[in-house]
């Protein structure tokens, strides 16, 4: 007899206010992944986005899966709630779990703990012979060969945006404001190229996103798969860092093989400021020669930028937003900086006595300040944060952009223009009212 499983990709209402005006939002692969291990023969599959889709809290289930990054945490325990008090057995797996694994499980009855390509299928299997154990962790470095394409096909509402795939894993940085290093294997692997091509094949869709934390990780590698994903001729965007990006042939592979834009972590300005967080491989005097290239070969930079480090001041909203405007830098996703649990920048926030919030909620680096800033408040580094996304999007500073970038015209003033609209600020200071109370 058959189980019923519900896989959530969850996104509390804070975040998916932000995020629904946004045209460029492609789908988190990993429920349609692990969708991907699941005998059909065993048990029936419901997948749910809460991007686009509503939670069937109205069905009964035998087991309710929810991925969990530390945003979601609190609004994850209360899903959880509500299917255990209608019987349903709950399974947390994800980056939040893997750092406080102990706090998880007080809120469900099964944890996974780091990566899940051994453990989720073990436990699938014990879940069904009712003989499941409370804790699966991750003990060996999983192989990334021969791994399943995911489950598209359950994938509701979404057409130009569920083209999301993989080709390596990890990072061979250490930022300390980034937790890959505590959810990951420490070992940068990749997928066989045969495989990755396959898995793009079954892309219906001609557009599609590399979601891989550094594409451009291992350059022999990647040169190998570009130059087979040429002949699929299908568009994509992808994740690297900047100083990979002053390899010529790299980019003309990327160019030839359809890549449309790089999102790159440029994060800061400021030398100091990238020195102290572990990202010297960013050279701040090297950014407008790198870029310029990047648009030579016809592609679009979505700029990462963090801002709340120790060297940022109050004059530092203004002049990045000069920066990104004679860089030509086509889009940026901006973010406060934010210590997510168990990085070295948590650590030191805590041991500074610097922290204003445990709330997780908060944790979403878009719409909260959770700790003091260095050199301005709190409240000022939110407004100068809300001052920056307002002038990047504005009208002045789209043109001015594009004139310098002279990229992908039509699909930038889309995604700008996406971007323009999901500025909503009444609830992002109520957001950070309520962190003040609490903390004081």
């Amino acid at each position: 007899m058959k189980k019923t499983i519900l896989l959530i990709t969850p996104e509390n209402r804070e975040i998916n206010r932000f995020r629904r005006k946004q045209f460029n939002n492609f789908i988190q692969i990993t429920m349609p992944y692990l969708a991907a291990f699941i005998d059909e023969s065993k048990y029936e599959i419901t997948l749910v986005d809460e991007y686009n889709q509503r939670i069937p809290y109205d069905r009964d289930f035998s087991l309710v899966a929810l991925t969990v990054n530390t945003s979601n945490a609190t609004h994850c325990y209360e899903i959880a709630k509500i299917f255990k008090e209608k019987g349903s057995k709950i399974v947390m797996g994800g980056p939040h779990v893997t750092l406080l694994p102990d706090e998880t499980e007080e809120h469900c009855d099964y944890i996974i703990i780091g990566e899940a390509e051994e453990t989720w299928p073990i436990f699938l299997n014990d879940f069904y012979h009712s003989t499941p154990s409370d804790r699966y962790s991750c003990s060996n470095i999983p192989s990334l060969n021969k791994l399943p394409i995911p489950r598209r096909d359950l994938i509701g509402k979404r057409y130009f945006t569920k083209g999301a795939v993989f080709a390596t894993r990890g990072c061979p940085y250490k930022c300390s404001y980034c937790n890959l290093k505590q959810i990951y294997c420490d070992e940068f692997r990749v997928r066989p190229v045969e495989d990755v091509i396959e898995d793009i094949r079954s892309i219906k869709s001609k557009y599609f996103v590399f979601w891989d934390d550094n594409f451009f990780g291992d350059i022999n590698y990647v040169k190998s798969l570009m130059k087979e994903l040429k002949k699929l001729k299908k568009k994509w965007a992808a994740q690297v860092t900047l100083e990979r990006c002053k390899d010529e042939e790299l980019l003309q592979l990327a160019k030839e093989s359809g890549c449309m834009y790089l999102f790159i972590g440029l994060e800061s300005f400021s030398e100091e400021n990238l020195q102290e967080v572990n990202k010297g491989i960013n050279d701040v005097m090297k950014y407008k020669k790198i870029i310029n290239a990047i648009h030579t070969y016809g592609i679009s930079v979505q700029a990462g930028i963090i801002f709340g480090f120790d060297h940022d001041r109050k004059d530092t909203f203004e002049a990045t937003l000069k920066a990104c405007n004679n860089l030509g830098i086509d889009g940026t996703t901006v973010s406060i900086l934010t210590p997510l649990p168990q990085t070295p920048l948590y650590q030191q926030l805590k041991k500074e006595e610097r922290l204003l919030s445990k709330d997780w909620r908060h944790y979403n680096g878009k719409t909260s300040v959770v700790y003091k800033p260095k050199n301005m408040t709190k409240e000022e580094l939110y407004e100068g944060y809300m001052w920056f996304r307002r002038e990047f999007y504005s009208f002045k500073s789209i043109l001015k952009r594009m004139i310098i970038s002279k990229t992908n015209i039509m699909h930038n003033l889309i995604v700008n223009l996406g971007y323009k609209l999901s500025i909503r600020e009444n609830g992002f200071k109520k957001a950070n009212k309520d962190i003040e109370t609490k903390h004081n």
